[in-house]
């Protein structure tokens, strides 16, 4: 019996990891670190440009779902970081839309500070959906820091799209 618990007493009292082996790990585990962190950065990099993309071809369909329900068309003006909805066209007698989204000016700001181009670019969607043009529309989706660029399109039919 003595015997037994003799070894379990030097078996508990050799429980555990030591400082070497604690510092071998944590070095492994900050050179993993060290090394990905590029990779992740430029991931995040690319999913806010892509989330920018995304949430600007969100505002160009909202545009389209409103020249649908109200029966009118609908002009869809971006500048740098913002968009607005003007409800009767592109015209001096159009109306600016404020709704859920908007500011007290009507404007859509843009979330991660991406910028859409060209500046003062329009699209106007009529009653029934279609764009009012006749060649599809590109709009170029810029993340300010690092210039990477993505493409929202849309096209006579009113299909927005990222390709």
């Amino acid at each position: 019996m003595t015997s037994t618990s003799t070894s379990r007493k030097r078996a508990s009292a050799q429980a555990g990891f030591s400082a070497t082996e604690l510092i071998v790990v944590i070095a492994v585990v900050g050179i993993l670190m060290a090394a990905s962190a590029p990779f992740f950065i430029s991931y995040l990099r690319t999913s806010a440009l892509k989330a920018g993309a995304e949430e600007f071809a969100t505002v160009l369909g909202q545009g389209r779902q409103l020249a649908i329900r109200n029966n009118t068309s609908v002009c869809v003006l971006t500048n740098a970081s913002v968009a607005q909805y003007k409800l009767g066209g592109c015209g001096a007698g159009s109306t600016v839309w404020t709704g859920p989204g908007t500011d007290s000016a009507g404007f859509i700001r843009l979330q991660n500070r991406i910028r859409v181009g060209p500046p003062g670019q329009f699209v106007i969607f009529t009653y029934i959906g279609t764009a009012n043009m006749a060649l599809d529309v590109p709009y170029i989706i810029t993340n300010p820091q690092d210039g990477s660029m993505l493409t929202v399109t849309v096209a006579p039919s009113g299909r927005i799209s990222i390709p």
